[in-house]
C-alpha cells in the first residue's frame, strides 16, 4: 500500500512526554478536605485573621497605653510635688509674716528697742536660710535697726512704690524683685507698715533670698527628682535647685507663688525621661511572636491559594485532556517496553470495536490483528521493541471485532516520562478507509473529466467542420442536381448539347469539392499546429464585429464594456474566425471573473494599440478585468490542458486560445491588474 503525504493529526517524530501514572479526576485532590471547605466558606479564615489582628492590636496598644499611663502618672506626681513645694514655701512665709507682725506690734506699742529688735531677729535670720536680712525703718525711711551689718544701704530701692502702696492700704505687701543684687542673688522685699494712733511711724522690711527659699524649703527628695526654679514676671529664671541633674523638659509644671505683689512663678522640670515603648522583654517577645504568627498565617494562606489554584488548573487540564481524547478521530495507543498495552483512547476503541478493558494489559498477539498479516505484525513489534522505529509511518490492515478489515496508517514515537526516561511507545493510528475511497472516486472523476474534455474538444472540432463544410457541400449538391436534371432533359425543350450544359455544373461542383477539402486541411493544420490560411484583417473591424456578442454576454452579468481602439491600426495577416474565438473566450473569462465584484468595479476594457518596434512591428489586444485575479498557485497551471478554475469548465479554452495565437506567430500572456484583476493580452505581427 502506498503512503500518503498528509498524515493528519498524528504524533509523527515528536517525542511525547507524559507521566507514567494516570490521573483519576475523582481523586486528584492535593490538600485536605477542610481546606476546600474553607475555600467555600471564607469566614472560617476571616475570623482567625480578625482574632490575630485584634490580639496584635491589643499587644501593641497595651505598651502604648502603659506608656501613656506612666507618663500621666509622672506628670501628676510632678504636679503634686510642685503644689507641695508651693504650699511649703507659702506656709513658711506665712510663719515668717506672723513673726514680723508680732515684732511690728511691739514697735507700735513702743515696747521694742533697736537692740532688742536686733538680738531677737538675728536668731530668726540665722535659723531660717530664706532670710537675707530684716530692717527697721523710721518714718523718714532711715534704718533704725538691722539683723546684718552688711545690709543694703537702701533696703527700699526700686520698691518704693510698693512701700507707698502699703502705707496707703495700711497692710503688708510683697514688692517685685529688686534689680540690685546681693551676693550675686536677687532678693524679695516684704514691707510691713507701722502705725501708732493712726500715725505712720515706720516700716519693717524683710528681704528674702529666692535661692535660700529653694534650698531651705524644697525637700531633698523633691530636688533629687525635679529641677525647681523660681521665675519672675518676665519668665526669667532667678533661682534654681536641681540636685538630681538638669530637667529633661518631658514633664514640667508651672504654679504661681501666692505672694501678693511679687509676681513669682514656681516651675518644676522632672529629670526623668519619657517611658519606653517596650517596657519589658516579655511584651517585645509577645509582639515578635505575634508578628511571626501573622506572617506564618499569611504564608499558609498564600500556599493554600497556590495549591487550590494548582488543583483547579489540574482539574481543568484533566477535563480538557479527557474532552480532547473523546473528540479525537485519531486512535492513540501506548505500550510499555515489553509490548504490553498501557493506554488506548476512545477513538481507537471505536476503530477496532473493542473496549479499553479488553485491550489494556494485553500482550501480542492483539485481537485486532488480521490473521493474514500476522507475520508482518510480529516483525513490526520486534523492530519496535528493538528501538528501530520508522519515522515516516507505515501502512497495514486491522480487523474489527466483527471481522471487517480496514487499512490504517501508523506512526510510532518514544514515550518519555518527566525525568527523560523512556517508558514505552506511543502510536497514533489513522483509519484511511475513507481516504482511499475518496482517492478512488477522485481518480475516476479525473478520468471522466479528461474523457469529457476530449469529447468536448472533438465536439468543437466537429461543429467547426460542420459549419465550414455546409456551404461547399450544399453547393456541390445543387450543381450535381442541376447536372442530373440536364442529363435527363426536358422533352418539350429543344435539345442542347450535353457537353455544353453539364460541363459548367461539374466544374463548379469540383471547385466546391476542393473548397471542402481545403476546409478540412485548414482545421487539420490548426490541430497539428501548422500554418493556417490567413487573409489581411483590419483588427478594428474584427473587434467591432464581435462586440455585440461580447456585450450580450456582459449584460447577463451586469458588466459594462468599454473599448479603447485607435482609428488606425496596422493590418495583420490572420484567420479572422480563430481570432474572433480567441477574443470571445478571453472576454467570457473576464466577465466570469468579475461575477462577485462590486457594481462599480464590473468594467470590462478592451484596448488595442500598435507596438512601436521597428524590428518586429505588430498589434496588441488587451482584455482587462477587475475581478478576483489569479493566485500564485494557479499561474503555473493556467494554460495546462484540462485545468480550469470554474466548476463547470473543461480546461480547454485558454490552451486553445494560446495555440491559435501562436499559430499566427504571436504570443498570449497575462499580468496582474494594478487596480485588481488580470490583464490578458495577445500580440500579433503586423503586415
Amino acid at each position: 500500500m502506498r503512503e500518503f503525504p498528509d498524515r493528519g493529526p498524528c504524533l509523527s517524530k515528536t517525542t511525547i512526554r507524559m507521566k507514567t501514572h494516570e490521573f483519576d479526576t475523582t481523586g486528584i485532590s492535593i490538600i485536605p478536605d477542610f481546606l476546600a471547605s474553607a475555600r467555600r466558606q471564607p469566614w472560617r479564615w476571616v475570623l482567625p485573621i480578625i482574632l490575630v489582628l485584634l490580639f496584635l492590636f491589643i499587644v501593641i496598644w497595651l505598651p502604648w497605653q502603659a506608656q501613656h499611663m506612666e507618663s500621666n502618672e509622672k506628670q501628676e506626681q510632678l504636679i503634686a510635688d510642685t503644689l507641695w513645694v508651693e504650699q511649703a514655701i507659702r506656709f513658711q512665709l506665712r510663719r515668717d509674716e506672723e513673726l514680723i507682725k508680732t515684732v511690728g506690734n511691739e514697735i507700735e506699742a513702743d515696747t521694742m528697742t533697736p537692740e532688742k529688735f536686733r538680738s531677737r531677729l538675728l536668731s530668726v535670720v540665722s535659723s531660717n536660710g530664706e532670710f537675707l536680712s530684716i530692717d527697721w525703718l523710721d518714718a523718714d525711711d532711715h534704718v533704725v535697726s538691722s539683723t546684718s551689718t552688711n545690709h543694703l544701704a537702701d533696703p527700699i530701692g526700686s520698691s518704693r512704690p510698693t512701700l507707698l502702696s502699703a502705707r496707703q492700704k495700711k497692710s503688708a505687701q510683697y514688692a517685685p524683685l529688686h534689680a540690685e543684687k546681693t551676693d550675686g542673688n536677687a532678693h524679695i522685699a516684704y514691707f510691713l507698715p507701722l502705725f501708732a494712733s493712726n500715725q505712720y511711724i515706720g516700716t519693717i522690711v524683710a528681704s528674702y533670698s529666692p535661692t535660700g527659699i529653694l534650698n531651705e524649703l524644697v525637700p531633698w527628695w523633691v530636688a533629687h527628682d525635679n529641677e525647681i526654679a523660681i521665675l519672675d514676671a518676665d519668665d526669667v529664671e532667678i533661682a534654681r535647685r536641681s540636685s538630681g541633674g538638669p530637667g529633661r523638659n518631658v514633664y514640667t509644671h508651672r504654679h504661681e507663688l501666692d505672694l501678693p505683689g511679687a509676681g513669682l512663678v514656681l516651675r518644676a522640670n522632672s529629670v526623668k525621661g519619657a517611658p519606653r515603648v517596650l517596657p519589658g522583654l516579655l511584651v517585645g517577645s509577645v509582639i515578635a511572636l505575634s508578628l511571626g504568627l501573622l506572617w506564618s498565617l499569611g504564608a499558609l494562606w498564600r500556599d493554600i491559594n497556590r495549591r487550590l489554584a494548582t488543583e483547579g488548573a489540574l482539574r481543568q487540564q484533566v477535563a480538557f485532556q479527557t474532552a480532547m481524547e473523546n473528540s479525537l478521530v485519531t486512535g492513540l495507543r501506548a505500550r510499555d517496553l515489553e509490548g504490553r498495552v498501557t493506554y488506548v483512547n476512545p477513538a481507537f476503541c471505536r476503530m477496532v470495536g473493542l473496549s479499553a478493558s479488553d485491550l489494556v494489559g494485553r500482550r501480542p498477539p492483539m485481537p485486532y490483528w488480521a490473521p493474514e498479516a500476522m507475520g508482518e505484525y510480529q516483525q513490526r513489534i520486534s523492530e519496535l521493541l528493538a528501538g528501530t522505529v520508522t519515522p515516516d509511518g507505515f501502512h497495514t490492515i486491522f480487523q474489527r471485532s466483527n471481522g471487517e478489515r480496514f487499512p490504517v496508517l501508523i506512526f510510532e514515537s518514544p514515550l518519555v516520562d518527566d525525568v527523560g526516561q523512556q517508558t514505552g511507545w506511543m502510536g497514533s493510528i489513522l483509519d484511511i478507509s475513507d481516504r482511499q475511497r475518496a482517492e478512488d472516486i477522485n481518480r475516476q472523476q479525473q478520468e471522466k473529466l479528461q474523457s469529457s474534455a476530449r469529447l468536448a474538444a472533438m465536439g468543437e472540432i466537429a461543429s467547426t467542420l460542420a459549419h465550414e463544410l455546409n456551404q461547399p457541400l450544399a453547393a456541390i449538391s445543387s450543381y450535381l442536381t442541376g447536372a442530373l436534371n440536364m442529363i435527363e432533359g426536358d422533352k418539350t425543350v429543344e435539345a442542347i448539347p450535353l457537353t455544353e450544359n453539364v460541363k459548367p455544373a461539374i466544374e463548379k461542383a469540383s471547385a466546391q469539392t476542393q473548397r471542402a477539402g481545403h476546409i478540412i486541411r485548414s482545421v487539420h493544420s490548426f490541430i497539428k499546429r501548422r500554418e493556417t490560411s490567413k487573409i489581411e484583417v483590419d483588427l478594428k473591424e474584427l473587434i467591432d464585429r464581435v462586440t455585440p456578442l461580447i456585450e450580450l454576454q456582459a449584460q447577463r452579468k451586469f458588466v459594462t464594456v468599454k473599448k479603447t481602439i485607435p482609428d488606425y491600426l496596422p493590418t495583420i495577416s490572420a484567420d479572422p474566425t480563430l481570432l474572433e474565438q480567441v477574443l470571445l473566450n478571453l472576454t467570457r473569462n473576464a466577465i466570469d471573473a468579475m461575477e462577485e465584484a462590486s457594481a462599480e468595479k464590473r468594467i470590462l476594457r478592451i484596448e488595442a494599440y500598435s507596438n512601436d518596434n521597428s524590428i518586429n512591428p505588430g498589434v496588441t489586444v488587451a482584455v482587462i478585468d477587475q475581478g478576483s485575479g489569479i493566485s500564485k498557485e494557479v499561474e503555473t497551471k493556467l494554460f495546462s490542458p484540462f485545468f480550469s478554475t470554474k466548476a463547470d469548465g473543461m480546461g480547454m479554452g485558454l490552451n486553445i486560445c494560446r495555440t491559435a495565437v501562436e499559430a499566427h506567430g504571436g504570443t498570449l500572456s497575462f499580468v496582474p491588474n494594478p487596480d485588481g484583476g488580470t490583464i490578458f493580452s495577445f500580440s500579433l505581427p503586423a503586415n
